[in-house]
């Protein structure tokens, strides 16, 4: 990555979580929305150096980026390389009906256990791995992304071991996290 490389990451709004997420179709609630709309205020406050808005493709990168760029106007481009872990048969199904036909996967696999017709953890940290080698083709972009894909780039830059906890990085929904200088930090 080169010194002068910034690229900021923002994870999706809130959608519906009697779903499993992974690939789902499922799309932006109300109050992820909001989110949202508060995120772009602050980028259009805080942030002037973004000239690219990629998204992973999912109903809700593609619903918080046109949000986002109601005011920005910026090009818009998708990027599936920055999708979530995909769990496979379990993507969009009714969590509870996905707990009573595959409860192995619940609360979560093993580490290198793939999800059926899916991706394991692993899978999707060393396909993070792949994507930061690249990372300079993306300075100066707004890339909205998912959790998954945000936690996998702290546990990267700062040599953590690969776990499941989800929230020890603080990548809630419409939150802004800015790469620079090899290390990641949340800004909003």
């Amino acid at each position: 990555m080169k010194n002068k490389t910034i690229v900021y990451f923002m994870r999706h709004g809130l959608d519906d979580e009697s779903f499993v997420g992974g690939w789902s179709s499922g799309g932006l609630n109300d109050e992820g929305k909001l989110q949202v709309e508060k995120s772009a205020d602050f980028i259009i406050q805080n942030i002037e150096d973004i000239n690219t808005i990629y998204h992973s493709g999912l109903n809700r990168t593609i619903e918080t980026t046109n949000i986002i760029n109601q005011e920005l106007r910026l090009p818009v481009f998708e990027l599936t390389d920055i999708k979530e872990l995909n769990k496979g048969i379990l993507n969009g199904m009714k969590v509870e009906l996905a707990k009573g036909i595959y409860p192995n996967y619940f609360p979560n696999p093993l580490i290198n256990e793939r999800y059926p017709n899916g991706e394991s953890l692993q899978d999707l940290y060393e396909r993070v791995v792949k994507f930061l080698d690249k990372i300079e083709n993306y300075n100066k972009s707004l890339l909205i992304t998912h959790r998954g894909f945000i936690n996998m780039i702290y546990f990267i830059l700062n040599n953590i071991n690969l776990n499941y906890n989800k929230t020890q990085f603080n990548v809630t929904h419409g939150s802004i996290h800015k790469l620079e200088l090899k290390k990641i930090k949340r800004i909003y």
